[in-house]
């Protein structure tokens, strides 16, 4: 299948999806690997293929103020157009055999399976789906049909020109900021963070989705007071204060070998998010009842509990406002929260 977003510059394809920009000549494959320049276009070689489906709850995505509680059917293909050393996903974003994306399932058998599994929403993560645009705006569409909501966890890293129409059939998007510097994009992601930024005030101020924001702390990487400072300053003015913003426990993995994040680390980017402004700060990958929980902002109430994916009361109305004060949380919200709980469950096609 023959892509969108690509236009030929002498006996090149040039792939107008990200800002990589790849220059390709018929039969090379573009920096994502999945993306290959032919005499037609640019070919899509993982349309309607998968490395895997699961039901996971919403909070793993991680999404805390879209629909609590409930069930999302999730799925990846291969590849990724950034090229972070400490992937925490890289048997799959680095893959570089078709072997990979086993699963073929086309966007109404999704959606069907979606239906059939009660699940309120489909994902569209665990690699950048950025790279399989068309494959997930095909499956967005046919649920939307289906009254199913649809999620997309990215990097945000792609291009003005296709950006529109990408997030355009999305309700809900968490944006992996890695680092607040150019210098961590540079050497460590081979990006850069201005076309990150360029994508996330796109996403607040010129769409309805609903926008939450995840960063991996790196020891000796992007975890010190100067940058955290800064980066929560930067979402509190250029976002807004009501944008959520989990900051979660890196483990070694893939070409990068730091220590595990501290508890500490976390506790101390939370305060200083709160303290720049920020309503909503989560720690992740860790348990802390506390950093996990949705506290409300005027009266101190905690309305959502949280122990890792698992909730505990909810004291939200319908459309999020607080049981004790009336207060209105920003998000997407039930009257109740879902009972999905923690577990995860493979779906075959």
């Amino acid at each position: 299948m023959i892509g969108r977003w690509w236009h030929k510059e002498g006996d090149r394809i040039v792939c107008d999806l990200c800002p990589r920009n790849c220059k390709m000549k018929p039969g090379q494959r573009a920096f994502c690997f999945v993306r290959q320049a032919t005499e037609q276009g640019v070919e899509l070689k993982t349309y309607g293929r998968s490395s895997g489906f699961c039901i996971d709850p919403i909070e793993k995505k991680p999404l805390y103020h879209f629909f609590p509680g409930t069930p999302v059917l999730s799925f990846g293909t291969a590849g990724c157009n950034l090229g972070c050393k400490f992937c925490q996903n890289w048997s799959i974003s680095k893959a570089r055999e078709m072997d990979t994306v086993m699963d073929d399932a086309s966007p109404t058998q999704i959606a069907s399976a979606a239906v059939a599994s009660r699940c309120v929403s489909v994902a569209y993560t665990y690699n950048d789906p950025v790279i399989f645009a068309e494959y997930a705006i095909d499956v967005a569409l046919a649920c939307r049909e289906r009254n199913i909501k649809n999620v997309a966890v990215t990097a945000g890293y792609i291009t003005e020109k296709a950006r529109e129409e990408f997030f355009a059939p999305m309700d809900a998007v968490n944006v992996d900021l890695k680092a607040f510097s150019e210098s961590f994009y540079k050497n460590i992601c081979y990006g850069r963070l201005g076309a990150v930024k360029d994508t996330l005030q796109y996403l607040v101020h010129e769409t309805d989705v609903w926008v939450e924001i995840t960063t991996l702390l790196i020891p000796q990487e992007n975890d010190s007071d100067e940058e955290l400072h800064k980066m929560s300053a930067w979402i509190c003015d250029a976002l807004g204060s009501h944008v959520p913003v989990h900051f979660s426990a890196y483990h070694p993995d893939f070409k990068l070998n730091r220590p595990r994040t501290p508890h500490s680390t976390l506790h101390r980017a939370r305060q200083i998010a709160l303290s720049q402004g920020l309503q909503y700060v989560y720690v992740g990958n860790v348990h802390d009842s506390n950093g996990s929980s949705t506290w409300c902002p005027k009266c101190g109430e905690c309305l959502v509990e949280r122990d890792w994916y698992q909730l505990g009361e909810y004291k939200l109305k319908q459309n999020g406002h607080c049981n004790n004060c009336g207060y209105r949380v920003p998000g997407k919200f039930g009257a109740t929260a879902g009972q999905w709980g923690r577990k995860r469950m493979r779906v075959r096609f």
